[in-house]
């Protein structure tokens, strides 16, 4: 299979490169002559092109944006699937429909702090989940073709579901966890804790240094779902300031308490056995969230 991924960043690099290495013909394109070049030299594509002419799968590993604009432009092959790596998907998916376009999106849950193809990784996304938009009109064929593709990247859990539940699931899992991480790293003390730091404070500031370009794109792409999200969280916070503000050592003890026992039944559903495709319908339904 001719596959054409077009960014190769960490994210896209690493898409070619475990495509590469299933066995699948792997062309790359990027703005940059540089990535293409080390992209070629570490044999993770095959060759370059600038046309998509020939190709059987798409992949654009874009910015939202300049994904969404080659989507409109873009000069892909009649029956050619279109994929994208990116972390919203109603936008995108409108766009491609406009066209009438065969797309499927997907959503590589992983990465690292660094950027760039120098920190592309043929097994980045082993044992990672991966999630594939699915749609009542998306060409089935073409989906089981991506969800295939992803089990040669290595990902072990595949979920399927629509852009609009991709789109409020991401805004909880990613988005808010970006910018309480942003907005953590900023507190007055912050500057001076050296010393006194241990792994609570590494895990709870390890994504603040983000991409700003990409990242804001991202946000207002997905505006209404963040919004809900951070003000949830607000008012979260807002009941453990009450509980110490009213000296209620009880209120406290019981929101600790409530917190933990989410957080063990969110282990128990996400155990290492329970890593298989999973459809829209078990999203509905509250089964085998991730």
């Amino acid at each position: 299979m001719r596959i054409f991924v077009y960014g190769l960043g960490i994210i896209g690099a690493s898409v070619a490169a475990s495509l590469k290495r299933a066995g699948h013909f792997v062309i790359g394109r990027n703005r940059s002559s540089s990535a293409v070049r080390f992209a070629l030299e570490h044999g993770y594509i095959d060759e370059s092109a600038d046309t998509y002419l020939d190709a059987d799968v798409v992949i654009l590993a874009l910015p939202p944006r300049v994904a969404m604009r080659e989507l409109g432009q873009g000069n892909f092959p009649s029956g050619a699937i279109i994929s994208d790596i990116c972390g919203v998907k109603s936008p995108l998916l409108e766009q491609a429909r406009k066209r009438g376009l065969n797309y499927v999106g997907m959503h590589p849950m992983a990465g690292k702090e660094t950027t760039g193809i120098a920190s592309a990784d043929p097994a980045l996304f082993c044992g990672k989940n991966l999630i594939v938009v699915r749609e009542g009109d998306t060409d089935l064929a073409a989906a089981e073709k991506i969800v295939s593709l992803g089990r040669d990247m290595g990902f072990s859990r595949i979920v399927e579901c629509t852009a609009a539940e991709h789109d409020r699931m991401i805004a909880l899992t990613s988005q808010l966890a970006h910018i309480v991480s942003n907005g953590y790293i900023k507190t007055e003390d912050a500057p001076a804790c050296l010393g006194f730091t241990g792994g609570s404070f590494q895990d709870m500031t390890r994504i603040a240094s983000l991409d700003e370009e990409v990242w804001t794109e991202l946000f207002f792409l997905n505006k209404a779902n963040l919004e809900g999200e951070i003000s949830r969280l607000i008012s979260k916070l807002s009941e453990y300031l009450a509980a110490l503000t009213a000296g209620d050592e009880d209120g406290m003890r019981a929101l600790l308490s409530e917190g933990k026992r989410y957080h063990q039944s969110f282990l128990d559903r996400n155990r290492p056995e329970n890593c298989e495709k999973i459809s829209p319908k078990h999203l509905q339904t509250g089964e085998n969230d991730v």
